[in-house]
Formats: C-alpha cells, structure tokens, sequence
C-alpha cells in the first residue's frame, strides 16, 4: 500500500456471515486504498458458524490481499432463516467451493475484535455485515470498550417494519434479537443502513456484463457468486434484480457523503413471536424514548452503485 494511502486509511474490522453479499463486500474492501482493513471476523447468519469461518478463511486466501488482515472464527450459531442457505448456494458462497484452508492459531472473533480495538483506541470503524452477536459478546466481555471504539456501522433493521428474513424483521436482526437490541440500547454512537435504504440500489441482469471478467481471481469470484444470486432471486423471489445489502453498507464507510442521515430513538423487540428482532422507533409527537441511533435513511443508489462496480474492478486488477 503506498505510504501516503496508508497514512489516510480508515482503520477497519469488519464483522461477516459469507453470504454472498458480505463475500463481494469483503473482496472490495481488501482492495480499497482508503481503509486497512485490521481484521475480519465470523458469525453465523447466511451460513452456520463453522461454514461461515471456514468462508472467511477461504475468500481471503484466495484473494491473496496485499495486507492479510487478522481473522476471528464464530463461536456459536444464531437462528438460520430456512430461505438463507438456499439464497446463497451449498457453500453459502453461491457454488464456488473455494479451496479449504486450515485455520492455524485461530481465535475467538470477540477476543480479535478486543485486541484490535485496544492496539487503535478510537481509530476504529467497526462495520457490521452479519446479526451483532459477536459485537454483542464484546460489549458484555468488556463494557469499557465502548470508550475505545471509532465508528460502529451496522447492516440490519427495517424503518419502517417492512422485513425480509420475517414481515417485519431485516435478516441480521432476526437471526439475533438479544444481541441485537443489547448493541442498539447500549449507550455509545453508532449508524444503521436498514433495509429500505440498501434496498435502493438495485442491480439488473446487465450487471453482468459490467463486471470485471474471470480472468482475475476477483473477476471470477464475483462472476459465479452474482450469477448464482441472480439465479437464486429469479428462481425463489421471482425477482429480476438483486440487492447487496452488506456492499451498501461498505459504501456507507467509504463514501458517507451519498448518503442521509437523521437521529431516531429506537429498540429492538425480543419477544414477540411474530415481531422478534423488529427495530422498533419512537415516532410519537412527544417521544419518551431517548435518540441513541443515527439511521442512514436514503442514500444516491446510481452513485452507490457506481461505487460498488469501480470497487469491483479495483479488486480484479489487483488479483492477476
């Protein structure tokens, strides 16, 4: 990395369930020259936990990043929506089948997450692409930590109850209610890109053809997972685009200025047997709840998706 971009760089960990969608994220992100990227930790979500460390493990190795970040395996599974696996292939990675590598000295994603943050006390941004139970377990390992954190962006919610993974709960969110409301209710600052919002930008089969080719090792990667997903949407939602929802999120880091924001006061419901891990807003015209959410409303989807096509590319030229 050259020295002026490893100077400016936004120190990064980011939080993955592989999935697809958190796969092409990862694979742009590698390559960004705005951040450095420290590590990259494992939950279960789009696969179980085991799958889902052995993706991780996998993607990087293939990709071969000029700096090879620190890795986290999950510990324990959340709840799998039935549809997850299915959306995403055999291997959650839409058939690819990577190479399996063995994860020598492997530590717990809490424990990488704490030593990271501690060795860069808020010069880190945390971004959440799978459901928050490792950022979860890190706050409840230690609660100080929330003095020593940079930003925290989190993938997950609906603002309106319109949900994916049930009618009124995002996918990450519904895979842990618990943990996801101990993370919004916690008092520290952090941002949301909810499912409306991700859902704005919106990818036709011509993307396809605006990929970069299978010649490079990112170039390939991209070219089966996102056939796969065009598949998988046509075939089980009966839909002719896609959406990355964890890609929108990165953008979200690198190029915050297309997208808005407002202050929301928020919870997350736990109990409810059809309403488990809805976010849940305080929108009366005296609210009792007090604001302890920024919530990326809408952003500028043919800007974003700019965005996530450059970065594409950027990644495939840097993996011959």
């Amino acid at each position: 990395m050259d020295r002026y971009y490893a100077d400016m760089a936004k120190k990064v960990i980011i939080d993955v369930d592989p999935g697809i969608d958190d796969a092409i994220a990862l694979a742009i992100a590698l390559f960004d020259p705005r951040l450095e990227v420290l590590a990259v930790t494992a939950t279960g979500g789009n696969v179980s936990s085991e799958q889902a460390s052995n993706n991780l493990q996998a993607i990087i190795a293939y990709l071969d990043p000029p700096r090879t970040p620190r890795i986290g395996i999950a510990l324990e599974n959340t709840i799998l929506p039935e549809r997850s696996a299915t959306m995403h292939g055999p291997d959650g990675l839409g058939g690819l089948h990577l190479p399996a590598v063995p994860l020598h000295s492997a530590h717990a994603a809490e424990k990488v997450m704490w030593e990271t943050i501690r060795a860069h006390p808020r010069e880190v941004t945390f971004l959440g692409l799978g459901p928050p139970t490792n950022l979860s377990r890190l706050l409840r390992r230690d609660p100080s930590i929330v003095e020593l954190l940079g930003n925290t962006i989190l993938c997950g919610g609906t603002l309106h109850a319109h949900g994916g993974a049930s009618p009124v709960a995002d996918f990450n969110f519904y895979c842990d209610p618990v943990a996801a409301r101990h993370v919004v209710c916690e008092p520290f600052k952090k941002s949301l890109v909810p499912l409306e919002t991700t859902s704005q930008v919106t990818f036709g089969l011509e993307m396809l053809e605006q990929l970069p080719d299978a010649f490079s090792r990112a170039g390939k990667m991209s070219q089966r997972m996102l056939s796969h997903a065009f598949r998988a949407h046509r075939q089980i939602l009966g839909s002719e685009g896609i959406h990355l929802h964890d890609v929108v999120a990165l953008v979200a880091i690198t190029n915050p200025e297309l997208f808005y924001q407002e202050t929301v006061a928020a919870d997350i419901e736990i109990a409810g047997e059809l309403t488990a891990g809805m976010l849940v807003i305080d929108r009366r015209h005296v609210p009792q709840w007090k604001p302890n959410l920024d919530v990326f409303t809408h952003c500028d989807s043919a800007a974003v998706k700019d965005c996530i096509l450059r970065g594409l590319r950027l990644a495939a030229d840097s993996t011959p």
